[in-house]
């Protein structure tokens, strides 16, 4: 018996629902090297903690480029 879990599924983005702002550059720098600081410690064991980790960094990552491409003007 096989269970459909496509209704549990959700992206981690979304054009039509994610907002299309996009940070300043500097701010953004700031903000990933947080981030790689905040979970540099994670532990791998840990299925939530490594989940959280690799979502938030998705999403930081995500911004680091498109500040990167404003910035160049793409």
């Amino acid at each position: 018996m096989s269970v459909d879990t496509s209704a549990l599924s959700q992206p981690l983005y979304d054009p039509a629902v994610d907002g299309t702002y996009v940070p300043p550059l500097d701010i953004v720098l700031a903000c990933a090297r947080e981030e790689l600081a905040r979970y540099a410690t994670a532990n791998i064991h840990d299925h939530h903690e490594v989940l959280v980790a690799a979502v938030s960094t998705h999403d930081r990552l995500r911004q680091l480029v498109a500040a990167l491409d404003k910035e160049a003007g793409r």
